[in-house]
């Protein structure tokens, strides 16, 4: 439809105040498809952005080329920008100053947050949002879990107690009618509720420090550390025996599916050394990775086993534990998935 059809000439480029042209330029890259993340924008600036657009109608092609090349004008004369805000600066300096450093700034100028806050509470630890999930309403657990992503969510659920995660399923089914002001001001509380905790020293929890120390220590070691743990502290020591994973434990925790992702990783030699040390309990182990190859590279491995002959225990144990550490790695990258010990 052309302009004179409708009755309404043009603006031409300098009768237009500085919020209509920045109203063009965002139109004009929306209608080119460029994504614009202007919910970070103050909400008083999106309110004022959005009553520009709703008074502007149409400009013509010479007053839209002369908006853009004096918006790329002064984007070229631009030579460094800086973040606007508190928070737009500890984000730069993010990785550079230490966290207890950004808690004692927010602490001392007072936590405002700005932006989607749903965005950074997705990218924070599952630890810290169980918390949220165990200890918040019902109500405001619900949401949480309703704004996170589905398999971080089901992650979530399974791991709270069966009644509070029956609750929270039925409270989902009542959050239709939310309001998204409602919502968002949920996100903003759950954010700062979140930042003002305290900065943990260790990222992990006592149970799983432990637990990772004994892994990688002589079976001696640990057997003999266990035994006092029981003393001191058996639940405790519980704790730390769910946590540990060994040569002995891939029978039960490990899929055979996944056996051969593991000894594809494992140099050849170290896995015929793990394979013929693995003497008294420890054959059940061997037998199962054997059990989980194709026929022809299983009777290949113990032909190599008769050959090597007996494996000094040091070797065995070393040979073991880099099986155990390659196992680990797949987990840590998702490759392969532990399952639950059958005492848990």
């Amino acid at each position: 439809m052309a302009m004179a059809d409708v009755g309404m000439p043009a603006l031409p480029a300098k009768q237009l105040t500085k919020r209509q042209k920045a109203a063009v330029i965002v139109r004009l890259l929306l209608a080119e498809g460029v994504p614009l993340k202007l919910a970070d924008l103050p909400e008083t600036l999106q309110t004022e952005l959005a009553h520009q657009m709703s008074t502007m109608r149409f400009i013509d092609r010479v007053t839209l080329k002369s908006v853009v090349d004096e918006f790329v004008e002064e984007i070229e004369s631009v030579g460094l920008s800086f973040p606007g805000g508190l928070e737009g600066a500890l984000t730069v300096l993010d990785g550079t100053i230490s966290a207890s450093t950004v808690a004692r700034i927010r602490k001392a100028k007072g936590f405002n947050f700005t932006g989607d806050p749903w965005e950074t509470i997705a990218g924070l630890d599952t630890s810290r949002l169980l918390s949220v999930l165990e200890e918040e309403s019902v109500e405001v657990a619900a949401v949480l879990l309703s704004k996170l992503k589905v398999s971080v969510a089901a992650d979530l659920l399974g791991k709270l107690p069966g009644p509070r995660a029956r609750k929270l399923a039925y409270a989902i089914s009542l959050t239709g009618s939310v309001e998204p002001a409602v919502v968002d001001r949920i996100g903003r509380a759950i954010a700062e509720q979140l930042d003002a905790q305290p900065a943990r020293a260790f990222a992990e929890a006592p149970v799983e420090r432990v637990g990772a120390i004994l892994n990688f220590s002589p079976a001696a070691t640990r057997d003999d550390v266990l035994e006092g743990l029981d003393e001191e502290d058996k639940a405790f020591a519980e704790e730390v025996r769910k946590a540990i994973f060994t040569f002995a434990n891939i029978p039960e925790r490990l899929d055979a599916r996944d056996v051969p992702k593991v000894t594809r990783d494992v140099d050849p030699a170290v896995l015929v050394t793990a394979l013929a040390g693995a003497t008294g309990p420890l054959e059940k182990t061997a037998e199962f990775i054997l059990g989980a190859m194709s026929k022809r590279m299983a009777d290949q491995l113990r032909e190599e086993m008769g050959n090597l002959g007996k494996v000094k225990p040091k070797d065995a144990e070393e040979a073991m534990s880099a099986i155990v550490s390659a196992i680990r790695e797949l987990e840590a990258a998702g490759e392969v998935l532990l399952l639950a010990g059958e005492d848990e």
